[in-house]
């Protein structure tokens, strides 16, 4: 027997007995749904005017986020258990007003699965990166964005089986029994899903990179890692705008992450100076340019390195290093507007690109 049939039954002999008749029914009704909605918005008052002003007070901001998260959800269970109790009174199980009390305790239901998952996010968010946080290992740091997604699956999953079995007493048993006939079918039409998914773990797994890692994903595309989530994973760009990518792609593309092992990060700069330039010269000024630079590391020290005679310019390689990757484009901008102003000075051409045919008659 469902819980709703039992309750309904104890009101309906508890109730029916005092009250006989159909009035005095609807009359208990009436009184107990508007005596439930007058205790809501006293509950109400009482979390405004005493529990949220005492927990504004405390240094801690957890109990502000859970009050606020739990305050509109009991307001509403009050109202839903009125009405249901009123819906008892007047009949009972076995009328056909049970329908409406098998709704309204699913309503209810759904309140608190929406408000569980709400708490779970908190914890998730405002606790529990705390914690991990104090601990030696980083897996656990990168695991718990995984597992907030599953939480709040196995809350949803949980609530809806108690709903089917407690209220509209469906066994839930069989239906989990053919799951896996009904899973290949699921495979079938989210397999995109199931890919990401999996796609997720493999991340987890395989740590390619970590939160704050700045890495490049196939043929361009360059951000720093701020979330990996059960689907996709979170990156934001040079740009600062959150790129949104599905673990699937990032699982089958190669990756380039510049700040493992270690964050310095290599910069190399080409450049060209005509044919007849004084190779030493270059190299002189070039490490002068190199070492007038602030972000520029003295260890590593930077080295120029002839590397051409190309088809109309002597072609150098300057070998610079920077501490961090998102340096890395400041430094070329320094350096080239250095050689620039600098190879103007000491008389240094860069030539343009010149061909020369030959004519035979």
């Amino acid at each position: 027997m469902a819980f709703n049939e039992t309750v309904s039954m104890y009101a309906e002999q508890t109730f029916g007995s005092l009250f006989g008749s159909i009035e005095y029914k609807l009359i208990v009704a009436i009184l107990i749904l508007f005596s439930s909605m007058i205790l809501a918005y006293l509950v109400d008052i009482v979390f405004k005017k005493v529990v949220l002003h005492y927990t504004s007070r405390t240094r801690f901001e957890i109990d502000d986020l859970i009050m606020h998260a739990i305050k509109r959800p009991i307001y509403y269970t009050v109202i839903l258990l009125g009405a249901f109790l009123a819906l008892s009174v007047i009949g009972g199980a076995e009328s056909y007003l049970g329908i409406f009390n098998d709704i309204l305790l699913t309503i209810l239901s759904l309140v608190w699965i929406f408000t569980l998952i709400s708490l779970n996010r908190i914890l998730f968010d405002n606790v529990l990166p705390s914690v991990v946080k104090k601990t030696e290992t980083k897996v656990d740091d990168e695991v718990l964005p995984l597992l907030k997604g599953l939480s709040d699956l196995v809350i949803g999953l949980i609530g809806i089986g108690i709903i089917l079995e407690g209220v509209w007493g469906v066994n839930v048993i069989p239906l989990f029994a053919s799951a896996g006939i009904v899973g290949i079918a699921i495979a079938f039409a989210a397999k995109d899903a199931i890919s990401q998914f999996f796609g997720g773990l493999s991340i987890y797994y395989d740590k390619p990179f970590k939160n704050g890692d700045r890495i490049e994903i196939g043929e361009g595309q360059i951000g720093i890692v701020e979330e990996v989530g059960i689907r996709s994973t979170r990156i934001l760009d040079l740009y600062n705008n959150m790129i949104i990518i599905p673990n699937s792609i990032i699982a089958n593309n190669k990756v380039i992450n510049y700040t493992s092992p270690q964050s310095q990060m290599m910069v190399k700069i080409t450049i060209g100076v005509a044919y007849g330039s004084d190779v030493a010269k270059v190299k002189r000024v070039l490490m002068d340019i190199a070492r007038s630079i602030d972000l520029v590391l003295d260890h590593p020290e930077p080295s120029v390195r002839f590397d051409n005679h190309g088809n109309f310019s002597l072609d150098f390689a300057l070998i610079l290093w920077v501490r961090y990757p998102s340096d890395k484009f400041s430094v070329i901008n320094e350096v080239n507007t250095l050689i620039d102003s600098e190879f103007r000075k000491e008389g240094i051409e860069i030539p343009f690109p010149t061909y020369t045919i030959l004519n035979k008659k």
